[in-house]
């Protein structure tokens, strides 16, 4: 009897610690989690196609899609087509979308593994994959992280999307 008692006090905790970290009313979008309480990110750095450093604190006035991806990666390879259109579809919004490639690999292939693919709205980032992951606590790729206009994660996908999906376009329309 102690056992059952006590495995329903686990089980009861479980689902009160779920209830306060992500939302209840979260869009029917395929590994989406919408966090309650906005989340402060560490700072990084990436390069951009010049080999400059850029700052995410660059792009602070937009919304902004960080993706997480490396070349190797066949998700991110299956889900990169779809961001590119997603790129071209919202030229005109406050939408600022940055691939950055954490798998290791230098400017040159990205370049040509967004060639292969026809990537040709989107622009190339690479960063220091286990610095970004550590700071951002990734757990796999592709990662998508979406960040407010002031800076804070609100949002990410864990896995591969189709970011031209309906449930997600309407997703970002109520967004912006």
């Amino acid at each position: 009897m102690k056992f059952i008692h006590l495995s329903f006090k686990i089980i009861f905790i479980y689902f009160l610690s779920l209830s306060s970290s992500y939302s209840i009313e979260a869009p029917n979008i395929k590994n989406l989690i919408i966090y309650e309480e906005k989340q402060k990110i560490k700072l990084f750095d990436i390069l951009n196609e010049a080999e400059n450093k850029v700052n995410i604190q660059d792009f602070k006035s937009e919304l902004i899609i960080l993706n997480f991806w490396a070349t190797w990666c066949a998700p991110c390879r299956d889900e990169m087509p779809s961001l590119n259109n997603l790129q071209s579809n919202n030229n005109k919004k406050k939408i600022r979308i940055i691939p950055i490639n954490i798998g290791g690999e230098n400017l040159r292939t990205s370049k040509k593994f967004f060639e292969e693919l026809n990537i040709d709205k989107l622009k190339v980032y690479t960063g220091d994959g286990a610095v970004i992951a550590k700071n951002l606590k990734l757990r796999g790729l592709p990662t998508t992280i979406f960040i407010d206009k002031e800076g804070y994660e609100f949002a990410r996908i864990v896995g591969s999307i189709d970011f031209n999906s309906s449930e997600f376009l309407n997703w970002l329309k109520e967004l912006n």
